[in-house]
């Protein structure tokens, strides 16, 4: 019975995302936003020899977003990372531990990475360029974000507070933060690529849902 009513329940919510999100980003309310860590995914992939892209990702992560429907280049976004939270799969014994250690991301040194937006350039309907300053092992470096708008809505009845999605994509260079282990020779794929490809999935909940005007 209880399953069938969170069926209900959650059926009831995606149907008004639907029919709400047509409108959007007119019918999202402009404000502060937090993350929805629960629909929330930070994954980032390196070339490994040549044969596969490794693909590892950080659970512990939040981020806080000013965002005005109405003037998307004026919406600002912040963030930070704990490296601890290190999410590997199937690692061999001390391989985590290896990637924490001096040699890797150091995060005994450096117990957070933090991202500030500085720019917000938008490129096609619902898509945008975020541009701000990355902070990785002690060192600062402009990323770029190309993110896409995946819709919103101003609240449900069951879910009482605005809610945006947003999928993005960047990529680094390692060495530039001074991560420069495993890096491949020029011309060789003996090692462990400079360049980080980092696939983001976010969704933010808003100010809360306006009560309904009485007559």
């Amino acid at each position: 019975m209880v399953s069938m009513v969170a069926a209900s329940t959650l059926g009831s919510i995606v149907s008004h995302a639907a029919d709400e999100s047509a409108g959007a980003p007119a019918d999202v309310p402009a404000g502060s936003y937090r993350l929805d860590k629960s629909h929330a995914s930070l994954v980032f992939r390196v070339n490994h020899l040549g044969f596969s892209h490794y693909t590892a990702r950080f659970t512990g992560f939040d981020a806080k977003l000013a965002f005005d429907p109405a003037n998307p280049a004026a919406s600002r976004v912040e963030a930070v990372i704990n490296p601890t939270t290190l999410d590997l799969d199937n690692p061999p014994p001390g391989f985590k531990e290896a990637l924490l250690s001096t040699q890797w991301l150091d995060s005994a040194a450096f117990s957070k990475m933090t991202f500030r937006s500085n720019k917000v350039e938008v490129t096609a309907a619902n898509a945008a360029r975020i541009t701000g300053d990355f902070t990785l092992h002690g060192v600062t470096k402009p990323i770029v974000l190309e993110t896409a708008f995946n819709g919103g809505y101003r609240g449900h009845p069951m879910d009482p507070h605005a809610r945006i999605g947003f999928s993005a994509k960047g990529a680094l260079k390692r060495s530039d933060f001074g991560i420069t282990i495993g890096v491949p020779a020029p011309g060789s794929k003996m090692g462990v690529s400079d360049e980080v490809e980092f696939p983001i999935e976010a969704e933010f909940t808003g100010p809360p849902l306006a009560a309904p005007k009485t007559q």
